[in-house]
C-alpha cells in the first residue's frame, strides 16, 4: 500500500490542538505559550504538514527537544531544531499542524522508529499470518517494539518477553483486552498491505541542544580566536580550522562549526556531546596556538565565558576542560 506523508496519524492521549490549517496557527506562538504555561508543559509532538514535507517535533514539558522530517512518509531524517521550526513560514496558505500530547515512552518509540534499523524478520516467517507472527515473537521472547502501519495510521506495541505490554494506538483502542486489540490491529495492517516492523527497546528520546547554546559556542569559539590573534597570535584562524578539522573524525558537531563559512546549519547533536566537541575544539586551539607571555589558558577562558559561564558550566563544558577556571 502507498501511504503519503499526508496521510500519517500518530496515538495521542489528548488533542491540545486538533490537526488544523497552518494559516490559523503561529509556529513560535505555540511552542512559546507551551513552554510558558504549566499546564501546557506535557509530553508530546506537533505534527506539521507543509505541501512537500511532514515535520515532527518533539516535546518533554513543554520544551521541543528534537525534531525529524520526512517526504515519503516511510524515510526520515533528524533535523536540527532551529532547521525544523524555520521551515514553517509565519503566515502559511497550505498547510496542516496539530499538537498532541503523548506518552514519553510512545515518543521514544516514535522516534526510534524513525531513524534506526529495524529488526529483520525471519526469512522463513509467514509476514503475513497474524498468528505466525505473534507466536515468534512469544517463542523468541521478544523485548522491543513493534510498528504496524494500517492506512496511514501508525501504531506501537511494547513487548516483554513476547508479550504485548503497552499499546498506543493512532485510533483508540477498540478493546481494553490488549492482547485482542493487538489481533484486530495486526489483522488489519496485513489485510491491507500495511507494514509490520520491529526495534530492539528503544532509548530514551534524545534531547538536542538548543539553538541559542549552539550560537552561545558560536560566539565564543569566534571571540577566542580573535582575542588570540589581537593579542599577537597571528596565525590562530588557521590553528584552530586545522584543530577542528583533525577532531571532526570523533566529534562530528564540529563540521557546522567553521570559522571561515558564514551562516552554516546547525548541527544534531546532545548538549552533553556539543560540549565535549566544544572542550576538545578548545583545548586543541590553546595548545597549538602560542600564547603571548604572561597568558594563561585558563584566564583567557574565564575572560571570555564569564558572561556565559552559567550557561556553559549547566552544558559541561568546563568540566570537559583540564584546567581549572578561577572566576
Amino acid at each position: 500500500m502507498s501511504i503519503t506523508a499526508a496521510q500519517l496519524r500518530y496515538p495521542k492521549v489528548r488533542a491540545l490542538l486538533p490537526r488544523t490549517r497552518l494559516a490559523y496557527v503561529h509556529l513560535k506562538n505555540l511552542l512559546t505559550d507551551a513552554k510558558r504555561d504549566r499546564t501546557a508543559r506535557v509530553f508530546g509532538y506537533v505534527g506539521i504538514w507543509l505541501p512537500d514535507e511532514f515535520l515532527m517535533l518533539y516535546m518533554e514539558e513543554g520544551e521541543v527537544v528534537n525534531a525529524t522530517g520526512t517526504t515519503d512518509g516511510r524515510h526520515w531524517r533528524a533535523l536540527p531544531l532551529s532547521e525544523a521550526v524555520g521551515k514553517v513560514p509565519s503566515a502559511a496558505e497550505y498547510g496542516e499542524i496539530c499538537f498532541h500530547q503523548a506518552a514519553d515512552e510512545q515518543l521514544a518509540a516514535m522516534f526510534a522508529t524513525q531513524l534506526m534499523p529495524d529488526v529483520a524478520w525471519p526469512a522463513e516467517l509467514a509476514l503475513r499470518d497474524t498468528q505466525a507472527v505473534l507466536a515468534h515473537l512469544m517463542a523468541t521472547l521478544f523485548d522491543g517494539v513493534m510498528e504496524l502501519m494500517d492506512g496511514g495510521a501508525m501504531h506501537y506495541v511494547v513487548f516483554k518477553h513476547g508479550m504485548p505490554l503497552r499499546g498506543y494506538f493512532a485510533d483508540g483502542e477498540l478493546s481494553n483486552d490488549l492482547s485482542l486489540h493487538l489481533r484486530v490491529v495486526l489483522d488489519s495492517a496485513l489485510r491491507h498491505a500495511g507494514s509490520v516492523r520491529r526495534w530492539d527497546v528503544p532509548s530514551a528520546l534524545a534531547n538536542q541542544a538548543a539553538p541559542a547554546l549552539i550560537t552561545a559556542y558560536r560566539d565564543f569559539m569566534g571571540s577566542v580566536v580573535q582575542s588570540l590573534t589581537d593579542r599577537g597570535a597571528a596565525g590562530a584562524v588557521a590553528v584552530a580550522e586545522q584543530a577542528r578539522q583533525m577532531l571532526m573524525g570523533r566529534h562530528p558537531a564540529l563540521e557546522k562549526f567553521s570559522l571561515l563559512v558564514p551562516h552554516p546549519r546547525d548541527p544534531v547533536v546532545t548538549a552533553p556531546e556539543l560540549s565535549a566537541a566544544i572542550a576538545a575544539w578548545l583545548k586543541e586551539t590553546l595548545w597549538l596556538t602560542h600564547l603571548p607571555d604572561g597568558q594563561a589558558p585558563e584566564r583567557l577562558i574565564a575572560e571570555l565565558a564569564r558572561g556565559r559561564r552559567h550557561l556553559f558550566q549547566a552544558a559541561g563544558l568546563f568540566d570537559a576542560l583540564p584546567w581549572t577556571i578561577p572566576w
